[in-house]
């Protein structure tokens, strides 16, 4: 079976850093990109980066463009999402995805929330 698992939420003061991970299984992970999603209290899921299943092409939103960085460990079969400079509109639960011919999956979800 397919699993992604999320870790590294936390409460965090506003100017700070997070590093989250997901952990994934079940399938090749190193042939496929991933994707990093956000949903904060009462607001639609959005889309905040992605990354090429090499590591080579990554793409951000706008509004974390510049603050935040996507990375993997194919060895590890791990997605990183490195968070700087977090503002109190980051607050929300973090997911990543990934889109495979037999369906698409997604992790359970880490909270994070800035706040001071």
């Amino acid at each position: 079976d397919v699993q992604l698992a999320e870790s590294g939420g936390a409460l965090v003061q506003p100017g700070g850093s997070l590093r989250l991970s997901c952990g994934a299984s079940g399938f090749i992970f190193s042939s496929y990109s991933m994707n990093w999603f956000r949903q904060a209290p009462g607001k639609a899921l959005e889309w905040v980066s992605g990354i090429s299943n090499g590591g080579a092409t990554t793409k951000y939103a706008d509004f974390v463009r510049g603050r935040f960085t996507v990375s993997r460990d194919n060895d590890k079969n791990t997605l990183y999402l490195q968070m700087n400079s977090l503002k109190p509109e980051d607050t929300a639960v973090y997911y990543c995805n990934v889109n495979l011919a037999r369906g698409v999956y997604w992790g359970q979800g880490t909270q994070v929330t800035v706040s001071s």
